[in-house]
């Protein structure tokens, strides 16, 4: 949103000498790409602190730079720049007042998995009505969720957020900024172990999510997520379910799936029936499409009209992207990756018609104690699915080893590069391969490998 310098100050409560009547164009916190007229913000995150930076955001035509008053020695010249306590609350606080002024609807999307998937399923649904915001990537944390409710303008008729965790407190934090007016589980799993001490603790966390909604709210929640499906019983808003097993308000029947042309299914909305194409691999993108209508269906979308829109979805960004090399199909899933989301990719992988199924995994991170026995558990449920699985890199060995125990041909490397000069040597015409990792290990690098070798060939 376009406000004066003048009105963000006041909101901010900064202090300073800068051109009080100049018009932000947008807000940024990366100076190697701010534009001309954008406010920068001088946050420091756990590597690189903005201050040292300020200089090269003007260079690049801020208007102005937020500041902490402890670093304002650092600027000779203090010209522009206005001076607050702390420059990440300041953010926080200009990104809560700018979704205060625009006051329209936002939807919220959070869970242990699918958020992004779903996220992009609602907006691409909604938007067949609505002019829709929806935030970038995965941009869902303390600084990139107020990085995208700062792009909100007046037009946007709705908003579609990711709002991510990894410790307790964080949604609700989240959530206190954005003020959500629904609220959207995909599911809870074993992710982020490292930082709580059970499932059950996993899910309290994102319950926090529907504990910020108003009593005016929406909760739009799993049936088929044991933990989920809870989350709506001391709720006094508008309880909406999605799911394929258990009785839901929005279900899928009759699933099949297509290999590389994704899925079919019945969708069911209130005893009407309509028959859906869904170009996503795998079940667990049937659910996520499910969120995605149960969503739409609460402001304005027809179960026709979402069923039709399903048609036009494509992956988002190394979440199931599908490309040929060498005759083979390789599955590009490496953004990232927990013990739930590998089983559902490998299903997925399954359901494509090949000579040989090859997993490429990399190892996932913040497991916590329990990520040895995860990774094994994975490694014997690749028995039957994978003719051979190659691991990528720490306890990626545990699965390697759980696998070969079950009888399947399994390898470890340790470098994403070496995974990916070996799958070069093992890739024949009819493969059908899947890359999937936690973000840290960098699984991309191995497809980058394998097709500057194939490429050379």
């Amino acid at each position: 949103m376009n406000l004066s310098l003048a009105r963000v100050a006041e909101f901010i409560s900064a202090t300073g000498s800068y051109l009080a009547d100049g018009i932000v164009a947008g807000y940024s916190i990366d100076s190697r790409t701010i534009t001309t007229g954008e406010l920068f913000f001088a946050v420091k995150g756990e590597i690189l602190d903005g201050h040292d930076y300020v200089r090269s955001a003007f260079e690049k035509g801020a208007i102005a730079a937020v500041v902490s008053k402890a670093r304002l020695a650092s600027f000779p010249n203090q010209d522009n720049l206005l001076i607050v306590d702390d420059t990440l609350v300041a953010l926080q606080t200009i990104s809560a007042a700018v979704r205060r002024l625009w006051g329209k609807p936002l939807i919220a999307i959070t869970g242990s998995a699918g958020k992004t998937s779903t996220k992009d399923a609602i907006a691409h649904l909604l938007s067949r009505r609505h002019h829709v915001l929806k935030s970038h990537g995965n941009l869902n944390n303390h600084f990139g969720l107020p990085l995208q409710l700062l792009k909100l303008k007046r037009e946007h008729e709705l908003a579609v957020m990711e709002v991510g965790m990894n410790h307790a407190g964080e949604i609700a934090a989240l959530a206190k900024i954005s003020k959500p007016d629904a609220g959207v589980i995909t599911c809870v799993a074993p992710v982020h172990l490292e930082f709580f001490g059970s499932i059950a603790a996993i899910a309290r966390a994102k319950f926090e999510l529907i504990e910020s909604l108003s009593a005016g709210g929406i909760a739009i929640l799993n049936a088929d997520d044991e933990f989920v499906s809870q989350f709506g019983r001391d709720f006094h808003g508008r309880v909406v379910t999605f799911g394929m097993q258990h009785p839901a308000d929005v279900r899928a029947e009759d699933v099949r799936l297509l290999g590389e042309a994704g899925s079919s299914f019945t969708l069911i909305v209130d005893g009407v029936r309509e028959s859906c194409s869904l170009p996503l691999l795998g079940r667990h993108n049937v659910m996520n499409a499910l969120a995605a209508v149960a969503t739409a269906l609460q402001f304005g979308i027809a179960p026709s009209e979402a069923a039709a829109a399903l048609a036009g979805l494509v992956p988002s960004d190394k979440r199931g992207e599908t490309l040929h090399l060498a005759g083979a199909t390789i599955i590009n899933d490496c953004y990232n990756s927990n013990p739930s989301a590998l089983k559902s990719m490998v299903d997925a992988l399954q359901s494509l018609p090949a000579k040989r199924h090859i997993v490429i995994v990399g190892e996932m991170l913040e497991l916590g104690t329990a990520g040895p026995q995860l990774h094994a558990e994975c490694g014997a449920y690749m028995k039957g699915k994978a003719d051979l699985v190659i691991g990528v890199r720490g306890l990626a060995q545990e699965l390697v080893a759980a696998a070969a125990k079950a009888g399947v041909r399994s390898s470890y490397v340790e470098t994403p590069e070496e995974a990916g000069a070996l799958l070069a040597n093992e890739l024949t015409e009819n493969d059908a391969v899947l890359l999937k990792a936690s973000r840290g290990v960098r699984l991309e690098r191995a497809l980058d490998n394998l097709q500057g070798k194939s490429a050379r060939s």
